[in-house]
Protein backbone atom coordinates (compact mmCIF):
# COMPACT_ATOMS: atom_id res chain seq x y z
CA UNK A 1 0.00 0.00 0.00
CA UNK A 2 2.34 2.81 0.55
CA UNK A 3 4.84 1.56 -2.17
CA UNK A 4 1.43 2.07 -4.33
CA UNK A 5 1.10 5.63 -3.01
CA UNK A 6 4.62 6.58 -3.66
CA UNK A 7 3.96 5.76 -7.15
CA UNK A 8 0.84 7.59 -7.28
CA UNK A 9 2.62 10.69 -5.83
CA UNK A 10 5.14 10.45 -8.38
CA UNK A 11 3.03 9.84 -11.30
CA UNK A 12 1.21 13.23 -10.26
CA UNK A 13 4.58 15.15 -9.72
CA UNK A 14 5.84 14.19 -13.04
CA UNK A 15 2.60 15.26 -15.16
CA UNK A 16 2.25 18.75 -13.35
CA UNK A 17 6.26 18.90 -14.19
CA UNK A 18 5.30 17.76 -17.92
CA UNK A 19 2.16 20.88 -17.68
CA UNK A 20 4.11 23.87 -16.66
CA UNK A 21 6.10 24.34 -19.67
CA UNK A 22 2.89 23.46 -22.01
CA UNK A 23 1.08 26.22 -20.60
CA UNK A 24 3.85 28.81 -20.59
CA UNK A 25 4.05 27.92 -24.86
CA UNK A 26 0.47 28.77 -24.81
CA UNK A 27 0.98 32.85 -24.08
CA UNK A 28 1.21 34.97 -26.62
CA UNK A 29 3.94 37.13 -27.50
CA UNK A 30 3.89 40.91 -26.43
CA UNK A 31 2.62 42.85 -29.59
CA UNK A 32 3.04 46.77 -30.52
CA UNK A 33 0.61 49.28 -31.29
CA UNK A 34 -2.49 48.59 -33.25
CA UNK A 35 -2.07 49.63 -37.25
CA UNK A 36 -4.71 52.13 -38.37
CA UNK A 37 -5.32 54.05 -41.23
CA UNK A 38 -5.54 57.71 -41.19
CA UNK A 39 -7.37 60.53 -43.25
CA UNK A 40 -6.05 64.81 -42.61
CA UNK A 41 -9.35 66.89 -42.23
CA UNK A 42 -9.85 69.36 -44.66
CA UNK A 43 -11.21 71.84 -46.37
CA UNK A 44 -14.15 70.16 -49.14
CA UNK A 45 -16.46 72.41 -51.40
CA UNK A 46 -20.29 70.92 -50.77
CA UNK A 47 -22.98 71.74 -52.37
CA UNK A 48 -25.68 72.32 -49.48
CA UNK A 49 -28.79 70.04 -50.27
CA UNK A 50 -32.01 69.82 -47.71
CA UNK A 51 -34.84 67.42 -49.03
CA UNK A 52 -38.79 67.40 -48.15
CA UNK A 53 -41.81 65.34 -49.36
CA UNK A 54 -44.12 67.57 -51.48
CA UNK A 55 -46.50 67.45 -53.78
CA UNK A 56 -46.99 68.83 -57.58
CA UNK A 57 -49.61 71.60 -57.68
CA UNK A 58 -51.36 73.19 -60.82
CA UNK A 59 -50.38 76.86 -61.32
CA UNK A 60 -54.06 77.48 -62.09
CA UNK A 61 -57.35 74.98 -61.82
CA UNK A 62 -60.40 76.09 -62.97
CA UNK A 63 -64.05 74.00 -62.02
CA UNK A 64 -66.27 74.15 -65.31
CA UNK A 65 -70.01 74.82 -64.00
CA UNK A 66 -72.93 75.47 -65.65
CA UNK A 67 -74.43 79.13 -65.63
CA UNK A 68 -77.80 78.73 -67.24
CA UNK A 69 -80.37 76.35 -67.05
CA UNK A 70 -80.81 74.30 -70.55
CA UNK A 71 -80.16 70.77 -72.39
CA UNK A 72 -76.87 70.00 -72.93
CA UNK A 73 -76.82 69.52 -76.63
CA UNK A 74 -72.65 68.88 -77.24
CA UNK A 75 -69.85 68.14 -75.68
CA UNK A 76 -67.11 69.72 -78.14
CA UNK A 77 -63.43 68.30 -76.36
CA UNK A 78 -62.00 65.13 -76.03
CA UNK A 79 -61.10 63.65 -72.56
CA UNK A 80 -58.00 63.71 -71.00
CA UNK A 81 -56.61 66.64 -73.75
CA UNK A 82 -54.92 69.41 -73.98
CA UNK A 83 -57.13 72.88 -74.95
CA UNK A 84 -56.47 77.10 -75.44
CA UNK A 85 -58.36 79.21 -73.73
CA UNK A 86 -61.31 79.99 -75.40
CA UNK A 87 -61.74 76.71 -76.92
CA UNK A 88 -65.20 75.45 -77.12
CA UNK A 89 -66.40 72.65 -74.14
CA UNK A 90 -70.05 72.54 -73.98
CA UNK A 91 -72.92 73.60 -75.97
CA UNK A 92 -76.55 74.23 -74.62
CA UNK A 93 -79.97 74.61 -76.04
CA UNK A 94 -80.19 78.17 -77.25
CA UNK A 95 -83.26 78.38 -78.57
CA UNK A 96 -85.29 79.63 -75.57
CA UNK A 97 -82.78 82.23 -74.68
CA UNK A 98 -82.76 83.79 -78.36
CA UNK A 99 -86.04 84.10 -78.38
CA UNK A 100 -85.64 85.85 -74.89
CA UNK A 101 -83.13 88.17 -76.82
CA UNK A 102 -85.30 88.76 -79.38
CA UNK A 103 -88.18 89.75 -77.50
CA UNK A 104 -86.23 92.01 -75.40
CA UNK A 105 -85.12 93.75 -78.40
CA UNK A 106 -88.54 94.48 -79.63
CA UNK A 107 -89.42 95.79 -76.40
CA UNK A 108 -86.43 98.43 -76.28
CA UNK A 109 -87.82 99.35 -80.24
CA UNK A 110 -90.82 99.94 -79.64
CA UNK A 111 -89.83 102.13 -76.09
CA UNK A 112 -87.25 104.06 -78.66
CA UNK A 113 -90.35 104.65 -81.27
CA UNK A 114 -92.49 105.82 -78.39
CA UNK A 115 -89.79 108.09 -77.24
CA UNK A 116 -88.82 109.75 -80.46
CA UNK A 117 -92.60 111.21 -80.51
CA UNK A 118 -92.00 111.96 -76.68
CA UNK A 119 -89.29 114.32 -77.93
CA UNK A 120 -91.16 116.03 -80.74
CA UNK A 121 -93.97 116.45 -78.32
CA UNK A 122 -91.45 118.59 -76.36
CA UNK A 123 -89.79 120.48 -79.12
CA UNK A 124 -93.47 121.83 -79.71
CA UNK A 125 -94.17 122.92 -76.57
CA UNK A 126 -90.97 124.48 -76.04
CA UNK A 127 -91.59 126.54 -79.79
CA UNK A 128 -95.19 127.46 -78.45
CA UNK A 129 -93.87 128.75 -74.75
CA UNK A 130 -92.60 131.97 -76.84
CA UNK A 131 -96.34 132.85 -77.76
CA UNK A 132 -99.95 133.23 -76.07
CA UNK A 133 -100.92 129.53 -76.52
CA UNK A 134 -97.62 128.48 -74.85
CA UNK A 135 -98.29 127.00 -70.95
CA UNK A 136 -95.59 125.78 -69.07
CA UNK A 137 -97.50 123.13 -67.56
CA UNK A 138 -97.78 121.52 -71.28
CA UNK A 139 -94.08 121.93 -71.77
CA UNK A 140 -92.91 120.68 -67.99
CA UNK A 141 -95.12 117.55 -68.66
CA UNK A 142 -93.48 117.03 -71.92
CA UNK A 143 -89.98 117.17 -70.73
CA UNK A 144 -91.07 114.66 -67.65
CA UNK A 145 -92.60 111.95 -70.15
CA UNK A 146 -89.68 112.52 -72.27
CA UNK A 147 -87.25 111.98 -69.09
CA UNK A 148 -89.96 108.64 -68.22
CA UNK A 149 -89.41 106.80 -71.35
CA UNK A 150 -85.37 107.17 -71.59
CA UNK A 151 -85.02 105.64 -68.67
CA UNK A 152 -87.58 102.42 -69.86
CA UNK A 153 -85.18 102.40 -72.81
CA UNK A 154 -82.11 102.36 -70.50
CA UNK A 155 -83.72 99.61 -68.48
CA UNK A 156 -84.91 97.57 -71.88
CA UNK A 157 -81.44 97.69 -73.11
CA UNK A 158 -80.20 96.22 -69.74
CA UNK A 159 -82.71 93.12 -70.24
CA UNK A 160 -81.14 93.11 -73.46
CA UNK A 161 -77.94 92.66 -72.50
CA UNK A 162 -78.99 90.29 -69.66
CA UNK A 163 -80.71 88.03 -72.15
CA UNK A 164 -77.63 88.49 -74.31
CA UNK A 165 -75.35 87.08 -71.68
CA UNK A 166 -77.51 84.10 -70.85
CA UNK A 167 -77.26 83.64 -74.68
CA UNK A 168 -73.77 83.47 -74.66
CA UNK A 169 -73.55 81.41 -71.29
CA UNK A 170 -74.84 78.38 -73.54
CA UNK A 171 -71.22 78.14 -75.47
CA UNK A 172 -69.02 77.03 -72.52
CA UNK A 173 -66.01 77.91 -73.25
CA UNK A 174 -62.36 77.31 -71.22
CA UNK A 175 -61.28 80.50 -69.57
CA UNK A 176 -57.07 78.37 -69.26
CA UNK A 177 -54.88 76.81 -71.37
CA UNK A 178 -54.28 73.23 -70.08
CA UNK A 179 -55.51 69.33 -69.59
CA UNK A 180 -59.22 68.90 -69.30
CA UNK A 181 -60.72 66.04 -67.34
CA UNK A 182 -63.34 63.65 -67.80
CA UNK A 183 -66.92 64.82 -68.27
CA UNK A 184 -69.32 64.67 -65.41
CA UNK A 185 -72.62 65.05 -67.83
CA UNK A 186 -73.43 63.78 -71.44
CA UNK A 187 -76.10 64.47 -74.21
CA UNK A 188 -79.50 65.04 -73.81
CA UNK A 189 -79.12 65.83 -69.95
CA UNK A 190 -80.21 69.29 -68.40
CA UNK A 191 -77.48 71.58 -66.86
CA UNK A 192 -78.18 74.01 -64.35
CA UNK A 193 -75.95 76.06 -61.70
CA UNK A 194 -76.99 73.20 -59.11
CA UNK A 195 -75.46 70.88 -61.59
CA UNK A 196 -71.89 71.22 -59.96
CA UNK A 197 -68.84 70.55 -61.74
CA UNK A 198 -69.34 69.77 -65.55
CA UNK A 199 -65.59 69.43 -65.67
CA UNK A 200 -61.77 70.47 -64.12
CA UNK A 201 -59.51 72.01 -66.11
CA UNK A 202 -55.51 72.17 -64.35
CA UNK A 203 -52.73 74.15 -66.36
CA UNK A 204 -49.59 71.60 -67.39
CA UNK A 205 -46.77 74.41 -67.16
CA UNK A 206 -44.80 75.85 -65.48
CA UNK A 207 -46.17 73.76 -62.19
CA UNK A 208 -46.73 74.43 -58.16
CA UNK A 209 -44.37 72.31 -55.96
CA UNK A 210 -45.51 72.11 -52.67
CA UNK A 211 -44.15 71.08 -49.36
CA UNK A 212 -44.28 71.06 -45.58
CA UNK A 213 -41.37 72.37 -43.76
CA UNK A 214 -40.36 72.08 -39.99
CA UNK A 215 -40.55 75.32 -38.08
CA UNK A 216 -36.87 73.67 -37.05
CA UNK A 217 -35.48 73.11 -40.51
CA UNK A 218 -37.34 76.57 -41.42
CA UNK A 219 -34.92 78.20 -39.11
CA UNK A 220 -31.83 76.67 -40.30
CA UNK A 221 -32.80 77.30 -43.76
CA UNK A 222 -33.42 80.68 -43.05
CA UNK A 223 -30.09 81.24 -41.38
CA UNK A 224 -28.05 79.54 -44.21
CA UNK A 225 -29.59 81.64 -47.48
CA UNK A 226 -30.84 84.69 -45.90
CA UNK A 227 -27.80 86.42 -46.08
CA UNK A 228 -26.73 85.13 -49.63
CA UNK A 229 -29.84 86.16 -51.23
CA UNK A 230 -32.51 84.42 -50.09
CA UNK A 231 -35.19 82.45 -52.48
CA UNK A 232 -32.36 83.30 -55.03
CA UNK A 233 -29.83 81.66 -53.14
CA UNK A 234 -31.65 78.23 -54.07
CA UNK A 235 -32.81 75.93 -56.70
CA UNK A 236 -35.38 73.45 -56.40
CA UNK A 237 -35.00 69.92 -58.19
CA UNK A 238 -37.39 66.95 -57.78
CA UNK A 239 -36.85 63.54 -57.64
CA UNK A 240 -39.61 61.34 -59.22
CA UNK A 241 -41.91 58.44 -57.21
CA UNK A 242 -39.55 55.84 -59.82
CA UNK A 243 -36.17 57.31 -57.99
CA UNK A 244 -35.33 59.23 -61.43
CA UNK A 245 -34.59 62.90 -60.93
CA UNK A 246 -36.02 65.55 -62.92
CA UNK A 247 -34.11 67.46 -65.76
CA UNK A 248 -36.28 70.78 -65.21
CA UNK A 249 -34.86 72.92 -61.94
CA UNK A 250 -37.09 75.59 -60.39
CA UNK A 251 -37.33 78.62 -57.86
CA UNK A 252 -38.83 79.08 -54.25
CA UNK A 253 -41.72 82.11 -55.07
CA UNK A 254 -43.95 81.79 -51.39
CA UNK A 255 -43.63 80.86 -47.29
CA UNK A 256 -46.95 80.84 -45.93
CA UNK A 257 -47.61 83.11 -42.91
CA UNK A 258 -49.07 80.55 -40.70
CA UNK A 259 -47.65 77.28 -39.20
CA UNK A 260 -49.80 74.48 -38.70
CA UNK A 261 -50.62 73.82 -34.95
CA UNK A 262 -51.13 70.36 -35.47
CA UNK A 263 -48.14 69.57 -37.41
CA UNK A 264 -45.96 72.08 -36.63
CA UNK A 265 -45.13 72.94 -40.32
CA UNK A 266 -45.41 75.35 -42.43
CA UNK A 267 -46.31 75.39 -46.13
CA UNK A 268 -43.50 76.58 -48.84
CA UNK A 269 -44.10 76.81 -52.18
CA UNK A 270 -42.28 76.73 -55.97
CA UNK A 271 -42.32 76.93 -59.32
CA UNK A 272 -40.84 74.62 -62.15
CA UNK A 273 -41.35 73.76 -65.64
CA UNK A 274 -43.37 71.26 -67.10
CA UNK A 275 -42.13 71.35 -71.06
CA UNK A 276 -43.58 68.58 -73.31
CA UNK A 277 -41.57 65.74 -73.22
CA UNK A 278 -42.21 64.85 -77.27
CA UNK A 279 -43.22 66.03 -79.99
CA UNK A 280 -46.48 66.38 -79.75
CA UNK A 281 -47.30 65.32 -83.31
CA UNK A 282 -45.91 61.82 -82.90
CA UNK A 283 -48.01 61.20 -79.33
CA UNK A 284 -51.08 62.61 -80.69
CA UNK A 285 -50.90 65.47 -77.63
CA UNK A 286 -48.43 67.05 -75.30
CA UNK A 287 -46.88 64.56 -73.10
CA UNK A 288 -45.57 66.04 -69.88
CA UNK A 289 -43.68 64.65 -66.66
CA UNK A 290 -45.52 66.31 -63.95
CA UNK A 291 -48.77 66.23 -63.20
CA UNK A 292 -51.09 68.21 -60.52
CA UNK A 293 -51.58 65.79 -57.02
CA UNK A 294 -48.47 63.90 -57.88
CA UNK A 295 -46.14 63.17 -54.80
CA UNK A 296 -42.14 63.97 -55.23
CA UNK A 297 -39.32 64.38 -53.17
CA UNK A 298 -38.09 68.23 -53.38
CA UNK A 299 -34.76 69.33 -53.01
CA UNK A 300 -33.72 72.82 -52.04
CA UNK A 301 -30.16 72.96 -53.33
CA UNK A 302 -27.60 75.44 -53.15
CA UNK A 303 -26.47 77.82 -56.53
CA UNK A 304 -23.15 78.13 -54.48
CA UNK A 305 -20.91 75.55 -52.68
CA UNK A 306 -19.48 76.00 -49.46
CA UNK A 307 -15.88 75.05 -48.12
CA UNK A 308 -16.78 72.28 -44.99
CA UNK A 309 -14.30 71.01 -42.73
CA UNK A 310 -14.70 66.94 -43.93
CA UNK A 311 -13.85 63.61 -43.06
CA UNK A 312 -14.68 59.95 -44.37
CA UNK A 313 -18.30 59.35 -42.51
CA UNK A 314 -16.84 55.74 -41.61
CA UNK A 315 -14.59 57.45 -39.52
CA UNK A 316 -17.48 59.10 -36.96
CA UNK A 317 -18.67 57.32 -34.16
CA UNK A 318 -21.74 57.76 -32.25
CA UNK A 319 -22.74 56.89 -28.34
CA UNK A 320 -25.18 58.42 -26.10
CA UNK A 321 -23.19 62.01 -25.84
CA UNK A 322 -22.84 62.26 -29.22
CA UNK A 323 -20.95 62.13 -32.19
CA UNK A 324 -17.09 61.74 -32.15
CA UNK A 325 -13.68 60.49 -33.62
CA UNK A 326 -10.75 59.28 -33.21
CA UNK A 327 -7.56 61.39 -34.12
CA UNK A 328 -3.80 60.55 -33.79
CA UNK A 329 -2.16 62.68 -31.34
CA UNK A 330 1.22 63.76 -29.89
CA UNK A 331 3.50 60.69 -29.09
CA UNK A 332 1.36 58.84 -31.94
CA UNK A 333 -1.71 58.05 -28.56
CA UNK A 334 -5.12 57.80 -30.01
CA UNK A 335 -7.22 61.09 -28.86
CA UNK A 336 -11.53 61.02 -28.44
CA UNK A 337 -12.57 64.15 -30.00
CA UNK A 338 -16.34 64.89 -29.96
CA UNK A 339 -17.16 66.59 -32.54
CA UNK A 340 -20.42 68.34 -34.15
CA UNK A 341 -22.10 67.26 -37.90
CA UNK A 342 -23.48 69.64 -40.28
CA UNK A 343 -24.63 68.30 -43.75
CA UNK A 344 -23.33 64.90 -44.82
CA UNK A 345 -23.13 62.62 -47.63
CA UNK A 346 -22.92 58.85 -47.58
CA UNK A 347 -19.19 58.96 -47.60
CA UNK A 348 -18.01 61.97 -46.39
CA UNK A 349 -19.15 64.12 -42.63
CA UNK A 350 -18.86 67.85 -42.69
CA UNK A 351 -17.54 68.54 -39.12
CA UNK A 352 -18.67 72.20 -37.94
CA UNK A 353 -17.37 72.08 -34.49
CA UNK A 354 -14.10 69.61 -32.59
CA UNK A 355 -11.39 68.99 -35.50
CA UNK A 356 -9.13 71.78 -37.13
CA UNK A 357 -7.61 71.89 -40.43
CA UNK A 358 -5.04 69.48 -40.88
CA UNK A 359 -6.01 67.22 -37.59
CA UNK A 360 -4.90 63.33 -38.52
CA UNK A 361 -8.38 61.23 -37.75
CA UNK A 362 -8.37 57.35 -38.10
CA UNK A 363 -10.55 55.80 -40.50
CA UNK A 364 -9.85 52.37 -40.55
CA UNK A 365 -8.65 50.09 -37.19
CA UNK A 366 -10.75 51.55 -35.08
CA UNK A 367 -11.79 48.46 -33.30
CA UNK A 368 -8.54 48.29 -32.01
CA UNK A 369 -8.61 52.02 -30.70
CA UNK A 370 -9.25 52.90 -27.07
CA UNK A 371 -8.25 56.59 -25.98
CA UNK A 372 -4.65 57.36 -24.64
CA UNK A 373 -3.42 53.73 -26.48
CA UNK A 374 -0.57 54.29 -28.71
CA UNK A 375 -1.72 53.53 -32.39
CA UNK A 376 0.52 52.51 -35.38
CA UNK A 377 -0.67 55.28 -38.01
CA UNK A 378 -0.56 55.08 -41.51
CA UNK A 379 -1.88 56.32 -44.89
CA UNK A 380 -5.94 55.01 -44.99
CA UNK A 381 -6.52 52.81 -47.81
CA UNK A 382 -7.19 53.96 -51.37
CA UNK A 383 -10.40 53.15 -51.65
CA UNK A 384 -11.58 55.31 -48.85
CA UNK A 385 -9.23 58.20 -50.24
CA UNK A 386 -10.84 57.75 -53.93
CA UNK A 387 -14.41 57.85 -52.11
CA UNK A 388 -13.32 61.32 -50.89
CA UNK A 389 -12.46 62.57 -53.89
CA UNK A 390 -15.79 61.37 -55.56
CA UNK A 391 -17.69 62.88 -52.97
CA UNK A 392 -15.91 65.70 -52.97
CA UNK A 393 -16.33 66.34 -57.03
CA UNK A 394 -20.12 65.38 -56.78
CA UNK A 395 -20.61 68.02 -54.15
CA UNK A 396 -24.00 67.45 -53.34
CA UNK A 397 -24.74 66.76 -49.34
CA UNK A 398 -28.40 65.51 -49.48
CA UNK A 399 -30.46 65.46 -46.28
CA UNK A 400 -33.66 64.15 -45.33
CA UNK A 401 -35.51 67.54 -43.76
CA UNK A 402 -38.89 66.75 -43.87
CA UNK A 403 -39.71 66.27 -40.16
CA UNK A 404 -36.98 67.38 -38.08
CA UNK A 405 -34.11 68.93 -40.01
CA UNK A 406 -30.48 67.57 -40.38
CA UNK A 407 -30.42 64.22 -40.04
CA UNK A 408 -27.67 61.98 -37.47
CA UNK A 409 -25.03 60.04 -39.65
CA UNK A 410 -25.25 56.18 -38.29
CA UNK A 411 -22.27 55.30 -36.32
CA UNK A 412 -21.32 52.73 -33.71
CA UNK A 413 -19.31 52.58 -30.82
CA UNK A 414 -16.04 50.86 -31.18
Amino acid sequence: MHLARVAVSLLTAGAIAAGVPSATRAQPAPSGPPAVGVVEAIKRPITETSEFLGRVEAVSRVNVVGRVTAFLEKRLFEEGNEIKAGDHLYRLERGPFEADLASKQAVVAQLQATLENAKLTTDRARTLLGGPAGQQSTYDAAIANQRSLEAQVQSAQAQVQSSQINLDYTDIRSPIDGKIGRTAVTEGNVVSPASGVLTTIVSQDPMYVVFPVSVRAGLELRDRYATRGGFSAVVIKIRLPDGRLYDQTGHLNFVDNTVAQSTDTFLVRGAIPNPPLHDPSTTGGPVRELTDGEFVTVMLEGVQPVEVLAVPRSAVLSDQQGDYVFTVGADNKAEERRIQLGQSTPTIAAVINGLTLGDKVIVEGLQRVRPGQPVSPGPASALIQSSMKASASDGRTPIDSGAAGAAKPAGKSP
